[in-house]
Order: structure tokens, then sequence, then C-alpha cells
């Protein structure tokens, strides 16, 4: 079954959420494909994939890699693995429901009906729309979110989302190998590139709602990388500006 649209899943030990998260893609009106990029989990979800292949042939896809490398290479690996493969419309999505699959639709409208290069799937531009998380984590996220519009001038709301559709245009159109960062410093990255090369970026509001199974990967080093990441970036494109 053919598809214009791939969505990228990266996972790390995600057993509890793999099968469920995959259904739920294949249950949409439109049909999208998937290709999950697997860190070599030890707790077996590149397996269970494997075993669910048979039932979705064609439209589910992995890619086992060695060993734990981060989300950014992840998704550098499955961007590659889409522009050799022709899909038009390539999207982020966390394997963890929370981002909500019926999402994607309006994610793929926004670039097909608005014109959009990228579309991001916004927490902040209509308010704060998080669910389950402590407070102390909110007032984290949001102030990444202003420091970041602040140091880059972009006009982003939420530039550290991870729940977004690139037209195959954008990633084409950036040197993916030299991306530098790994964590969440990865999604600012790759939209301040687009926000340089003057692609159209819309936000389209979702709800984001925090993990009910399985482990959270935040951590304190990738916050750090976020955080001086943005600066370097910002610093970096004065001078190729110069």
């Amino acid at each position: 079954m053919q598809s214009d649209s791939l969505v990228i899943i990266p996972t790390y030990n995600e057993i509890e959420n793999i099968e469920a998260i995959i259904s739920a893609v294949f249950e949409l009106n439109k049909t999208f494909h998937v290709l999950i990029v697997d860190d070599n989990s030890p707790d077996g979800t590149a397996q269970k994939v494997v075993s669910l292949k048979e039932q979705y042939p064609e439209r589910l896809h992995l890619e086992v890699r060695k060993e734990k490398s981060g989300l950014g290479t992840a998704y550098i690996h499955g961007f590659k693995w889409a522009l050799k493969h022709d899909y038009d419309f390539v999207f982020e999505m966390d394997a963890d429901f929370s981002h909500n699959p019926r999402d994607l639709i309006r994610l793929y409208n926004a670039c097909v009906n608005e014109d959009a290069s990228v579309a991001v799937g916004s927490r902040y531009v209509k308010g704060v729309n998080v669910v389950n998380w402590p407070l102390q984590r909110i007032l984290l996220s949001y102030g990444a979110s202003v420091y970041v519009k602040l140091i880059t001038g972009m006009k982003i709301h939420d530039p550290t989302a991870g729940f977004m559709c690139y037209r195959r245009a954008v990633i084409e159109s950036i040197d993916l190998d030299s991306i530098k960062f790994i964590g969440y410093a990865f999604q600012i990255e790759m939209k301040f590139k687009a926000h340089l090369k003057k692609f159209k970026i819309i936000e389209v509001p979702i709800i984001f709602k925090d993990r009910t199974l399985g482990k959270s990967k935040m951590n304190g080093r990738i916050i750090n990388e976020a955080i001086f990441g943005v600066i370097k970036l910002k610093w970096e494109s004065l001078f190729s500006k110069a």
C-alpha cells in the first residue's frame, strides 16, 4: 500500500507501548507508513516489531542500530532512510503516546492545505497544553522555549517540540551529517536550520500528554546540551552570514 508519508518513531525499551502506537497510526483514515528506529532495546522492542511486520506488510519498517546513540542520530538515520525511499512528508513522533497519533493528520494538513514546509505540533502556541507533568517540568520546558526564541530570533512558541512534519525539500536542503546535537537540542537545531533557509513553519496546537507506560529518557546532560547548544547555534549562524 503506497503512501507519501513516513512516521519515524525512535525506540529504546518501549515494549509496553510499541504495538499500541503502531496500531493507532495504522488505524487512521490516511495511509501512513511507519519506520521504527530501535537502538537495540534489551526489552525486545525490535523483536515485537518484527512480529508485527507480518501483519502490516509494506507499511511497517524497522531499522535496528547497534547501541543507544541518542534521539537526534536516530532521527537522522530515519531521515536518510525516508529520502532513499522517496517519501514526500516525513514525521517525527514519540512511541509513548505523549503525541496523539490522530494529530498526524493535522500536521499533514498544515503542510498540504496551508503550504507549510515544516509543521510543528506545539504545546505552547495556545497557552500551555501539557497534561500530567509536574509544575517544575512545565516551567523548565516553557522557560526553555522562551529562552530559545530570545536567543535565535525564531517566532516559534515551542522550538523544543518533537512532534513534527517536514516536507522532503527541507530535509534535502539540510546537511544531515553536519547536525551536531543528539538530545532535545537536535529539535531546536533542525528548526533553526529550516528557519535560516526561510522555509515556512506553522505551529499546530496539540495537547501533550506525559507517558503512562515506560520510562522517560530526559536527563541533565540533555538539558545542558539544549541550553548551551542554542548559544552555539546562534553564534555560528552569525559567523556564516559574515
